[in-house]
């Protein structure tokens, strides 16, 4: 399976500001282009800060002296890199308390930039290629399931599995793999077994 990168949802073409950009530029841009929040780049294209809407409010409401960007800007910038998966993007979205970051190539150079409506997009994605993926992909690719053993039903990103696995101990391990694939919000489990491996002999249980 192949999962959905940094690289495959940022927005490649990005508006930025430099160091010196003044308030009213950036204050332009923002409304021109309808956006809430610019990159600033260095003389290298490296970004090296990020000014938003909120930090132009905060400027007017403390009516603080800062006029350029880079008296504006939230520094260091948080980034990331364009092989990173999407749940690692969201993840340090969270964790930082950020709604964009800044992708960046080897060198540091600004190449996109990554937004949680473009993660939002996963969700978006069609019932058909999802089922089709936990089909071919998870089910018959990865653990060798016959295509007739396990009916698979998509409604809306909720996934039910319907049929019967050679072995019980592949059970969680086909939920897990389908809650992993992009675009599947909940997976259903109604699966059955034919055979109980899981308390066999040579493997390994409770004491």
């Amino acid at each position: 399976m192949r999962h959905r990168s940094v690289a495959d949802l940022m927005t490649p073409e990005v508006v930025v500001v430099q160091r010196g950009t003044s308030f009213k530029e950036i204050a332009r841009l923002l409304d021109e282009y309808d956006i809430t929040a610019v990159p600033v780049l260095d003389e290298n294209d490296q970004p090296v800060g990020v000014v938003s809407e909120a930090d132009l409010l905060r400027r007017q409401i403390a009516k603080l002296g800062a006029s350029t960007a880079e008296a504006l800007m939230t520094s260091p910038v948080v980034v990331a890199r364009p092989e990173w998966s999407v749940v690692e993007a969201a993840r340090t979205m969270e964790r930082k308390k950020v709604k964009r970051l800044p992708v960046v190539d080897d060198s540091g150079r600004l190449i996109g930039v990554i937004s949680r409506s473009d993660l939002v997009q996963l969700f978006l994605r069609r019932d058909r290629a999802i089922q089709e993926e936990v089909l071919e992909e998870v089910l018959t690719r990865t653990l060798g399931v016959s295509p007739s053993a396990v009916t698979v039903d998509v409604s809306d990103g909720h996934v039910t599995l319907t049929g019967s696995l050679e072995r019980k101990s592949l059970l969680p391990i086909a939920v897990r793999l389908c809650e992993s694939v992009d675009g599947v919000v909940e997976v259903i489990d109604r699966l059955s077994c034919l055979r109980d491996d899981t308390a066999e002999p040579g493997r390994e249980g409770p004491e």
